[in-house]
């Protein structure tokens, strides 16, 4: 495996059109280490200049890049799959430098990652239209698919190769050129996952990276430029609610992946064991950083003890809090002071309402960003922490009595995401699962992200949906052809 300083050394700091390219404004914006706050790189503060000069060269191969036969474009994500995963620890240790998450976790997120590469390069292949006689008899109906055109994804720090990755493959595969923004506290994974396509084969101009500190001032000239056709963005509800406005005016085919505020309801006849295992990974999973993490725990008041009383055993003698390089940590530090503020203000509002914290919620002595696993109950009904995403290594439990009192309690949110249900009737989980207001729900599970499945929810966790056969559909135009 390569140390720190070699891989750093390996990965792209300039902007990415087709190769590294010096920003316009010669500026650049530090990377820091949330375990310990050091700068890692330095990388290129791209302008609304940059964005222009990266879409100009996306525009001039897109018509190229359609007409690239299928299988072949397919052959080139399939390529890129296998580089990701031939270089998979130095992929996790990129991650873990710049975001902060433990190594076991960065290695799963490089096989789920580089699985949309693998599970697109199929897709494909497998565009389809339709040919058929009009019912009228008057003459033929043939309805095709064609790629919607040069693409924008805006994508965040929490997952900084999957959530490129579940873009980045089906809009390559539909026949799409891209423009991937990534976050400016996790740019150095997606420069060097740019840098593996092009050695993979990708033709210049298709994929460019654009790094910057100033993402609306870099984004706007894109979103208003007529040969944008599509905009996709994983993020806050906040700013999606934004980025919608501003597609708005060139109508733009746009997908939003946006907050969540995950319920996670046990019942009584669930299996408490499993439930509490589940509940470890739908929280520690990436930190609970993610916005597929259970923020709510709805437990029936007849089970509600047993569960609580193992799920705080469990996080006491399993969770490690360290640095994420460190192979013995299994919970690193949040990104930043901004969010382990956010965290600590969330647990001390609670806590001052009248809940009781049963582990946790202190922040430790020393560098880094870090914050412990805490369990919360007693919390009174107008706590924020159980209007507002967490994005931390949190958990609240709340009792609830009756199956229709902890489906209400579980839907009673904007948002609509995911949600997990615990129980041993299938008929209630059937049941639960239907009632459920959101876009995926997890039945004795605790993690459910699949490529092979369509991610995304509803309300205001947003719409559109990434990986499964819905997932290439995002980036195609249907297109009917009148025929005598």
């Amino acid at each position: 495996m390569v140390s720190e300083r070699e891989l750093l050394e390996t990965v792209p700091t300039q902007l990415w059109i087709g190769g590294p390219v010096d920003a316009t404004g010669a500026g650049t914006f530090a990377v820091h280490n949330p375990a310990d706050g050091q700068v890692l790189a330095q990388v290129a503060d791209a302008t609304a200049d940059d964005a222009v000069r990266a879409f100009d060269a996306a525009a001039a191969v897109q018509t190229e890049w359609a007409a690239t036969p299928a299988r072949e474009r397919g052959e080139i994500l399939r390529a890129v799959y296998q580089e990701v995963t031939e270089r998979a620890e130095e992929f996790a240790l990129l991650m873990t430098l710049e975001m902060g998450k433990a190594l076991p976790e960065s290695r799963a997120e490089v096989r789920y990652g580089a699985e949309f590469f693998r599970w697109f390069s199929e897709e494909a292949v497998r565009v389809h239209g339709r040919y058929l006689h009009a019912p009228s008899g008057t003459g033929r109906i043939m309805v095709h698919k064609q790629p919607v055109g040069p693409c924008l994804a805006i994508t965040p720090w929490n997952f900084p190769l999957a959530m490129g990755t579940r873009k980045i493959g089906p809009a390559l595969a539909a026949g799409c050129t891209m423009i991937v923004k990534p976050a400016s506290a996790t740019p150095l994974t997606m420069l060097l996952l740019a840098k593996l396509c092009s050695e993979a084969g990708l033709p210049d101009g298709v994929l460019s990276v654009i790094t910057t500190s100033r993402s609306s001032q870099v984004t706007q000239p894109l979103l208003t430029d007529p040969r944008l056709r599509k905009l996709t963005f994983t993020g806050s509800t906040e700013v999606g609610r934004k980025l919608v406005e501003q597609s708005a005016h060139g109508l733009l085919r746009t997908s939003m992946e946006l907050g969540g505020n995950a319920p996670f309801v046990v019942f009584d006849d669930a299996d408490i064991d499993a439930a509490v295992e589940g509940a470890i990974l739908a929280k520690l999973r990436n930190g609970g950083e993610a916005c597929t993490a259970a923020n709510r725990f709805h437990v029936q008041r007849g089970v509600l003890d047993e569960f609580t009383t193992k799920l705080v055993a469990e996080m006491t003698s399993r969770v490690k809090l360290g640095p994420g390089a460190d192979p013995e940590t299994t919970l690193g530090p949040l990104i930043n002071e901004s969010q382990r503020d956010t965290v600590v203000e969330l647990v001390d509002d609670a806590v001052g309402a009248g809940a009781t914290l049963r582990i946790g919620g202190k922040v430790p002595d020393g560098p880094g960003w870090f914050y412990p696993a805490t369990v919360l109950t007693d919390i009174p009904a107008e706590a924020r922490i159980l209007r507002e995403e967490v994005f931390g290594p949190v958990a609240p439990i709340i009792g609830f009595d009756t199956e229709d009192e902890g489906l209400a309690a579980a839907n009673d949110t904007e948002f609509g995401l995911v949600s997990y249900v615990y129980t041993r009737d299938l008929d209630r989980a059937l049941r639960i699962a239907e009632g459920l207001q959101s876009g995926m729900v997890g039945v004795n599970r605790g993690v459910i992200s699949d490529p092979a499945a369509p991610f995304g929810g509803v309300k205001a966790s947003g719409f559109g949906r990434e990986g499964g056969t819905e997932g290439i559909e995002e980036y195609l135009s249907t297109k009917y052809i009148a025929l005598t």
